[in-house]
């Protein structure tokens, strides 16, 4: 990656857009799982950790965070490209 200023975009190439999908969709799983699988304790757990992550996101709201990065990454112009 491209060390930028805070108004230019990130320039990334394939693979480490790959990599970084990749990492994004394992959590985004780990969110869901955690949420249909989980008993009480651990729900209360996951939503003290993501209350105290930069945000104060739920879990929901963590993980919609998560699969919106995905879709960036996904729909994201070519570099150069026009938004």
């Amino acid at each position: 990656m491209t060390l930028r200023a805070p108004h230019q975009d990130a320039v990334l190439t394939g693979e480490e857009i790959a990599v970084i999908r990749r990492a994004l969709t394992a959590c985004s799983q780990v969110l869901t799982w955690a949420g249909r699988h989980g008993d009480q304790e651990f729900g209360e757990m996951l939503a003290e950790v993501t209350l105290a992550a930069e945000g104060n996101r739920t879990p929901g709201g963590l993980a919609y965070s998560v699969n919106l990065a995905i879709d960036y990454l996904d729909f994201a112009p070519a570099a150069g490209g026009r938004p």
